[in-house]
């Protein structure tokens, strides 16, 4: 599943192809149609992440420039209608363009990306009268397609698309916790004293805790996993129990951790001192960790970007030694998902 980071891209990705511009809005699958017919002709004002929840703002064509020209209001106004994305485990957006503009070619779930920087090749555009683009034919089921002048952009798989009003995108907002990512709005609650607050008051596990959508937004397998080793925090003590200043700089490694994965496009959490000390273990089909899914990264192959054999220290690397003590990663499973960590080094 996509993590917050990728989510903050996508909406950067939508606002600058899209922000200002009517769009033509369509369910080539049919399961969005009713929907797509609420946004079609409709002006993108805004496209907003928090989380892993996507919020992408249209206003009627009369009041858009209104709404344009004073984006801090967006979220107030009820002539604003939003359609919400959360791409849970196969979602993804793919773009094309007219090749006036570089686009990025995919971003969403791994296994459906090519890579958020990969951008699309400039193709002629297809003589017609009105000197009109054609737009690439739908590939596969698209829930929803985004038509501007000079992009397309399409959604596949989804776990959520709907159009909703701004006074249900503020309960789905209420119900998340706060995002590292993302920058309060005035008169919200700090972001780092809610979170901690969250977990002191809890009896569950960290780990679990980091997971929970409602104390943290954004947090996915990942993060989590590095977050917590990289704070020396043993997954499995009770939230209550953790320290507050020790919680606060596990807030503040998230921030630059996920803001960083905002910049590259990708999860780097190793430090640069730690990337080959100690080197992995020959992984042969009888060691452990034999078999074990590659984590593929936005950046791979791009010059000068961190190998993904180095881009994390616990994550994936159950069997393999601890880059910085040696001893064997651990894994295990909690509510359903993989868990690593080093049990040395996380005490």
């Amino acid at each position: 599943m996509p993590e917050g980071h990728t989510v903050h891209r996508l909406a950067r990705a939508l606002g600058e192809l899209f922000t200002g511009e009517t769009l033509a809005v369509s369910s080539p699958q049919g399961r969005f149609a009713a929907g797509a017919a609420l946004l079609d002709g409709h002006v993108l004002v805004a496209s907003e992440a928090w989380g892993k929840q996507l919020f992408l703002g249209f206003a009627d064509p009369a009041r858009a420039r209104a709404v344009l020209d004073d984006p801090s209001a967006v979220a107030r106004r009820d002539d604003v209608r939003w359609l919400r994305v959360h791409l849970g485990l196969y979602g993804a957006w793919t773009f094309a363009g007219d090749g006036s503009t570089a686009v990025v070619h995919a971003i969403g779930a791994p296994r459906r990306r090519v890579g958020e920087r990969e951008t699309v090749p400039a193709e002629p555009v297809e003589e017609s009268p009105d000197d009109a683009w054609s737009p690439p034919a739908p590939r596969g089921a698209v829930r929803a397609r985004l038509l501007g002048r000079h992009a397309v952009a399409d959604l596949n798989g989804p776990t959520a698309c709907e159009v909703i009003t701004g006074a249900e995108k503020g309960e789905v907002e209420r119900r998340l916790g706060p995002d590292p990512i993302r920058d309060p709005r005035p008169g919200e609650p700090d972001p780092r004293e809610e979170f901690v607050t969250a977990v002191r008051r809890s009896r569950s596990a960290v780990a679990l805790l980091l997971m929970n959508q409602d104390v943290v937004a954004g947090v996915g397998n990942i993060y989590r996993a590095e977050s917590l080793f990289r704070a020396g925090l043993d997954p499995l003590r009770p939230g209550r129990d953790v320290p507050t200043e020790v919680l606060g700089g596990l807030w503040d490694d998230l921030v630059v951790l996920m803001h960083d994965g905002v910049r590259r496009g990708a999860i780097v959490t190793t430090r640069p001192e730690d990337r080959d000390a100690p080197g992995p273990a020959p992984v042969t089909e009888t060691a452990p960790g034999a078999g074990r899914r590659v984590v593929r990264q936005n950046t791979d192959g791009d010059p000068g970007a961190v190998p993904r054999d180095e881009s994390f220290y616990v994550y994936r690397r159950d069997g393999l030694p601890c880059r910085v003590c040696g001893t064997p990663v651990l894994l295990k499973e909690l509510a359903g998902r993989n868990l690593f960590w080093c049990g040395v080094c996380q005490t």
